[in-house]
């Protein structure tokens, strides 16, 4: 049975908050995305030139949304979650993209894919909540997968991050989302 957009939104929104309140170290927020948050997050996309593009931490899909409608003809996306339920549900809407569960594997992902190198990433991964050793890891995943060139665009609620960020990529540019619960920073950075 089809389910209207304001049905799909609630049901998301449940639950979005069921998995935080049984994970919260994994989901990260009570809430999924607000569309100001995805509405930034997607500008900074130069949807004309992407080619292959990955999300991690897509929960109810928001964003997935987002990437299914902007990419391109031919374009392929690979979809990260690691909640099998919420994985399931994205995949009865838009069964044509590809999906994994483990983020960690990104590069076996796009192997077995064979996708070859991402112009970009977009992440919705709660890196506070992350040990460092598992933070590296993510990183490490994400800029092997780039191309030279490529975006790694994530959103956290701290600036914790940015250091760490400007470590590894050559430049890094944060915008603030205030109309998301929590307040959001969006980190632009390019391989």
């Amino acid at each position: 049975m089809f389910e209207s957009t304001a049905d799909s939104t609630t049901f998301d929104r449940w639950v979005f908050l069921s998995k935080f309140l049984s994970a919260p170290k994994q989901v990260g927020s009570i809430l999924p995305s607000s569309q100001h948050l995805t509405r930034k997050m997607m500008s900074h996309v130069p949807w004309h030139e992407v080619d292959s593009i990955a999300e991690l931490g897509a929960g109810t899909g928001v964003f997935t949304r987002a990437i299914y409608d902007r990419l391109s003809q031919g374009g392929k996306a690979i979809i990260f979650e690691y909640d099998d339920a919420m994985r399931d549900r994205l995949i009865e809407r838009w069964p044509s993209l590809n999906y994994w569960s483990d983020a960690t594997e990104l590069n076996q992902a796009l192997s077995i894919s064979k996708m070859g190198e991402l112009d970009c990433v977009i992440s919705g991964l709660p890196f506070a909540n992350f040990e460092q050793s598992l933070r590296d890891k993510l990183l490490d995943e994400v800029v092997s997968a780039l191309r030279p060139g490529g975006l790694f665009i994530a959103f956290q609620y701290s600036l914790q991050m940015r250091k760490q960020l400007r470590q590894r990529f050559s430049s890094v540019k944060v915008d603030f989302v205030p109309l998301n619960v929590p307040p959001a920073f969006v980190y632009v950075c390019r391989k």
